[in-house]
């Protein structure tokens, strides 16, 4: 066997070949893209006649370059730049660090620590396609909240009225039309029910509209503290730059979360995931992009868990020990079942029943939904080995058996 370390970069790689007894066999500062691959794989070919005898580590699990080298057969584990960090402490203390010296380091770690690490799942195309739309989503999501924040922040300055009139909401139809048309306070007590109205109709409202515009008119006539005229009207601006990222975000957004349910719903694990209460389409693809669909990938449901970072980690210390939950992990995948077990919360009897005697029990909100995301994720590695839809029954039978002994 060989062992490779890739040091990867923006624009070039540095790579080291290593033997089996740890003597470099050869480096080489290769070009991104075709003929850089091309390069990489000679001087690999010099030392192994077998893909599967090479063994590659590097500081990312994605990428056109990893997808090369999963492909060509390659074992490839994708190595946490800390640890890498860590490792390279192992070779020398000085503090001394280059891209020659990172690609040793990964041959070396690959060679005497795999074990210890995760290969590079092999997912299939459709689930790349869906965590890559899942993850366009996701992110477009979070920065519309960004923009609607520097919205509010705005209007705290300059418009308090509309504020009071939309809540905390800035991103609905109705307050992103009504103060498109009226992006001041001055334009804004000049509205007519008439013109909100209509403004609300361009926006899609089709009920109550005329309640509505109705109670829009007097909540930006009432009284209010006025910047100077000048000033407003500078706010004013940077208020309608501000709709109009919204808005354009929203139809993107929109159309994103289209493209992700037809790729979702051509998967086969797909109805298997929405068959458990609080998983529907667009939290079903987070879950299912980020977690893969490699049959191999977790060894039991604790790996699964570990790597949704819903199972807690244990600090011990002569006769100190305590649990605390994971603040490294995978943000979005964490994200994703943290809303999942939310939402179980209203159609799963037996989510509930777990989440209420977590909190009995002295839990917090978050504690106690941590909790039962940790569950859900084995709930879930159950389904997916047996290939087996939900069942409730099945899934909390023993909390409803130990409820009624305890009646």
């Amino acid at each position: 066997m060989v062992f490779v370390g890739i040091d990867w970069a923006e624009e070039h790689h540095d790579v080291c070949v290593m033997s089996v007894d740890g003597q470099p066999l050869g480096r080489a500062r290769v070009a991104e893209g075709v003929d850089g691959v091309a390069r990489l794989h000679a001087l690999v070919a010099d030392h192994a006649d077998d893909p599967a005898e090479v063994v590659v580590g590097i500081e990312t699990d994605r990428g056109l370059l990893v997808t090369s080298l999963v492909a060509t057969g390659y074992q490839v584990y994708a190595v946490n730049p800390r640890a890498v960090d860590r490792y390279r402490d192992r070779h020398a203390v000085s503090g001394a660090k280059s891209d020659g010296g990172d690609a040793k380091v990964l041959a070396d770690l690959v060679r005497t620590d795999r074990h210890n690490h995760r290969q590079v799942a092999g997912d299939s195309v459709l689930v790349e396609a869906v965590k890559v739309t899942a993850r366009t989503h996701q992110s477009l999501i979070w920065t519309r909240q960004r923009q609607v924040n520097q919205l509010r922040s705005a209007l705290r300055e300059y418009y308090p009225g509309a504020l009071a009139t939309f809540g905390t909401d800035l991103a609905h139809p109705d307050a992103l039309a009504v103060l498109a048309t009226a992006p001041t306070p001055e334009l804004g007590r000049r509205l007519s029910s008439a013109r909100i109205a209509s403004a609300l109709r361009r926006a899609g409202r089709v009920r109550n509209i005329d309640a509505r515009a109705a109670a829009i008119r007097d909540g930006l006539r009432v009284p209010q503290l006025a910047a100077p005229t000048v000033v407003a009207d500078a706010y004013g601006d940077t208020a309608k730059a501000l709709i109009n990222v919204i808005a354009a975000l929203t139809v993107q957004i929109a159309e994103l979360e289209s493209a992700l349910a037809d790729r979702f719903e051509q998967h086969p694990d797909a109805d298997i995931l929405r068959s458990l209460p609080g998983l529907a389409v667009i939290l079903g693809a987070r879950v299912l992009g980020e977690l893969g669909d490699d049959p191999n990938r977790y060894a039991n449901a604790k790996a699964r868990r570990n790597y949704a970072g819903s199972s807690p980690i244990t600090k011990q210390s002569g006769s100190r020990k305590i649990a605390l939950a994971r603040y490294v992990r995978n943000r979005r995948l964490a994200d994703a079942i943290t809303w999942w077990a939310f939402c179980s919360l209203q159609s799963s009897p037996g989510a509930r029943a777990f989440y209420d005697r977590r909190r009995a029990a002295g839990d917090t909100h978050h504690k106690a939904l941590r909790a039962l995301s940790n569950r859900w994720v084995g709930i879930l590695h159950g389904c997916l080995r047996h290939h087996t839809p939900y069942d409730e029954a099945t899934a909390w039978g023993h909390l409803t058996e130990s409820h009624a002994a305890a009646a």
